[in-house]
């Protein structure tokens, strides 16, 4: 048990970026979607911001063809969406996360701007059919109501553009961000037409090793199992608490193995090599089935 909680990084293979030069350097980061996706977007704004680093965005299919790429080192690193601001938690990445031995070394809020799509010299009074990713049509469903249009939920935001511009699509619009436009060569016929406006989602990014401790604050990323017994969850949290640790977020998921079998997921705040998360971490293998540290990093929510 305590084994799974402090796992060797010894076998984990290093990363090797691409050297472009004596000044800088590419990596490859794999997301979801296709270029111009807000997970295009949200690389850019992560990976981009560190002097002498050029991130090369792969774009994937599926969540967990990412998983899958960082884990066979086919790229250098990953960024997923884990939880929306308004439609709350990504739940396959949280199975993927338990899957794949992976770390999560960092996180990001990415501000999420629905825009309107369409060919060139279109009017939104041609507009008969919008297509988007299924969460894009509902968090911009007060806006689209007001079209009177059919509504077909497609793979991608991005995507949905790029099958406006490849199939030359009249009558057609997608729901998708800014970028997706200037790729695609698409007009904006609105803008920010999601429903709420202060929508953001918090990515995670992947790597095969654990990130460097920071020297501000950090957060950890927590899963468990607890024995069917009563109060079992509430020792566990009390743990935590005797540590003054605080607790950020607790998400409970299906464990997929059992039915009505649940495990959680846990973020809290400080560093597994801080010595009271230490300290947690034991005391947390003597009151769980299953416990594992799926990564500490910077704090930036």
């Amino acid at each position: 048990m305590v084994q799974s909680i402090n796992r060797e990084v010894t076998d984990i293979e290093e990363v090797q970026p691409t050297t472009t030069s004596n000044t800088s350097r590419t990596i490859t980061v794999a997301f979801q979607g296709e270029r111009g996706a807000f997970g295009d977007e949200a690389v850019q704004s992560y990976f981009g911001r560190e002097a002498g680093v050029t991130p090369e965005p792969v774009p994937h299919r599926s969540f967990a063809d990412v998983f899958r790429a960082v884990a066979s080192g086919t790229v250098d690193y990953g960024l997923v969406p884990i939880e929306n601001s308004q439609a709350g938690s990504i739940d396959d990445n949280y199975h993927l996360l338990r899957q794949h031995d992976l770390f999560v070394t960092g996180e990001i809020g990415h501000p999420v701007n629905h825009c309107l799509l369409c060919l060139p010299g279109q009017k939104i009074s041609d507009i008969k059919r919008v297509i988007s990713h299924p969460q894009a049509l509902a968090q911009s469903d007060q806006f689209l109501r007001t079209l009177g249009v059919e509504i077909v939920a497609t793979y991608d935001t991005a995507g949905s553009a790029k099958m406006v511009r490849e199939e030359n699509l009249e009558g057609v619009a997608a729901v998708a961000a800014a970028r997706a436009a200037e790729l695609y060569q698409l007009e904006i016929l609105a803008r920010g037409i999601q429903t709420i406006k202060d929508n953001y989602t918090r990515f995670i990014a992947l790597s095969r090793e654990p990130a460097p401790r920071p020297e501000g604050s950090a957060k950890t990323m927590l899963v468990m199992a607890t024995p069917h017994q009563p109060g079992s969850l509430y020792r566990c949290l009390g743990v935590l608490a005797e540590k003054n640790i605080n607790v950020l977020k607790l998400e409970s998921r299906p464990s997929r193995q059992q039915p009505w079998e649940y495990v959680f997921y846990l973020d809290f705040e400080g560093h597994r090599e801080d010595p009271e998360v230490r300290s947690a971490l034991a005391d947390l293998a003597g009151h769980t089935t299953f416990c594992k540290v799926l990564g500490s990093f910077p704090r930036a929510l």
